[in-house]
């Protein structure tokens, strides 16, 4: 359900903070992430009534397979195939976990061929979207004829710790929300033809040293405590800058050869660390500062949403430039994905 923040912010104060506790610093908080709506998995007055991780966990299987089975119809639709087309699906999530996992419950579902190829995978966090993107381009170099199919399902609201009045539970509770998207990507020599988006030319992984600590999760009785340390936007400035400028120049480009910047949403400080370290012009991400204001942080589904807007809400880029999707996460990491339009 579409929730405006502050009706999120007056419930979630009730679900952190101890009786009578003071509100001002979760309202600044609330009030600094720049989000304006949000979508939840449940309404909010049951967030109260969830009864620790097993009870938050089954809402997560249930709402993710619904969710999952919408957002894969949609992007086969799009794509003009069926869920039989489909040779290989990776699921990425890192709000709850499932065995048989989401894939195999929605293979079933949506009547896949039973020789699917599946990958769940989980502890990638916010990167998720952009490495399932590269892990996907990967796997079809070596199988240019299949489609594959990229399914993330983040439900950060079932992870909000209850009389948990830290910064980390409080910011987490400010930005992030619950969403799903779905990507299908075809290898070259796929049944029908190159698709509408974009082609994934190459990609590159990073893993900074040291930074293990950064952003994560302490798994704990009472589910998923986030871990989130104020100094993720200066590891991004120690770093971005010079694995973009590398990653591009190996391909013959440089930062104004981009038309398009897909970067997922990290939130206010991590937007302005990076438009800062890569000098980027004006309204390069508007549309990533849109998607975070509509709809909040959604982990891995995040730069997805971004991409897909990118697609829908801006002029298209020309034909044959370059576009760079970028998104960080638990590692603390960054994946890049070079496109081209």
């Amino acid at each position: 359900k579409r929730q405006p923040q502050d009706e999120i912010t007056d419930a979630f104060a009730g679900l952190c903070l101890p009786v009578g506790a003071d509100r001002r610093l979760l309202r600044r908080l609330h009030a600094s992430a720049q989000v304006e709506h949000r979508n939840l998995a449940l309404p909010l007055e049951r967030y109260a009534k969830l009864d620790g991780f097993g009870a938050a966990n089954s809402v997560f299987i249930d709402t993710a397979v619904d969710l999952g089975a919408e957002a894969i119809d949609a992007a086969l639709t799009a794509a003009g195939l069926t869920p039989r087309d489909v040779d290989l699906i990776m699921f990425t999530s890192v709000t709850g976990i499932a065995a048989p996992s989401v894939d195999a419950r929605l293979a079933v579902r949506l009547g896949m061929r039973p020789d699917l190829k599946r990958i769940p995978v989980f502890g990638l966090g916010c990167v998720a979207g952009a490495a399932g993107l590269a892990r996907l381009h990967d796997y079809l170099l070596g199988h240019p004829g299949d489609v594959a199919v990229l399914l993330s399902v983040e439900l950060c609201s079932l992870t909000v710790q209850r009389e948990d009045a830290s910064v980390a539970n409080l910011v987490a509770g400010a930005l992030f929300g619950d969403g799903a998207a779905a990507v299908v990507v075809r290898g070259d020599q796929a049944a029908g033809g190159r698709g509408q988006g974009p082609q994934i030319v190459a990609t590159r992984s990073r893993l900074y040293p040291d930074s293990g600590g950064v952003m994560g999760w302490d798994v704990r009785d009472t589910g998923f405590r986030v871990v989130l340390d104020a100094s993720v936007p200066d590891v991004v400035r120690a770093y971005l800058a010079e694995d973009v400028h590398g990653f591009l120049a190996d391909h013959g480009l440089t930062a104004a050869d981009i038309t398009a910047w897909v970067c997922h949403p990290g939130g206010p400080k991590v937007l302005e660390a990076v438009a800062e370290t890569l000098r980027l012009p004006p309204g390069a991400l508007e549309v990533t500062w849109r998607s975070l204001a509509a709809i909040g942080n959604l982990s891995s589904a995040s730069v997805l949403h971004v991409l897909h807007d990118t697609l829908r809400l801006r002029p298209p880029p020309p034909p044959g430039t370059a576009g760079l999707l970028i998104a960080m996460g638990p590692g603390f990491c960054a994946e890049l994905v070079l496109l081209r339009w």
